[in-house]
């Protein structure tokens, strides 16, 4: 037998809704109205289908990657991931506090004025 990948874990691709609809059907479930979002596998080959909100394709949504275009854009984590995938957050160290020196009033009398370059 001739074994394909359909669903990409590591490189996740976004599908048509035609796809989703053979895939709901091959699995027994009903295609119409479309569902929001498909949640298959488990641990962590885990993966969610969501529907995009033009309703025109479903975008594959992992703990480490998904294929809608924000996730693309900011290289980061996009809204599918934190909402599905809270438990793989990703830890943010704190930003390192600056060294603060000791605050020195300004006095205008202080000011020094460059003096105007002369024009040849």
């Amino acid at each position: 037998m001739n074994s394909k990948t359909i669903l990409n874990i590591e490189k996740p691709q976004t599908q048509t809704v035609a796809a989703i609809k053979a895939l709901l059907s091959w699995r027994g479930r009903a295609a119409d109205p479309l569902p929001s979002f498909i949640e298959m596998g488990k641990e962590e080959s885990r993966l969610v289908l969501v529907l995009s909100n033009k309703r025109d394709a479903y975008y594959t949504c992992t703990a480490k990657a998904c294929s809608c275009p924000a996730a693309f854009y900011h290289h980061g984590p996009c809204k599918h991931m934190r909402k599905y995938f809270p438990e793989a957050k990703a830890t943010i160290k704190p930003a390192v506090a600056m060294e603060r020196k000791a605050f020195k009033p300004f006095l205008e009398d202080e000011v020094k004025v460059r003096p105007a370059k002369a024009e040849a």
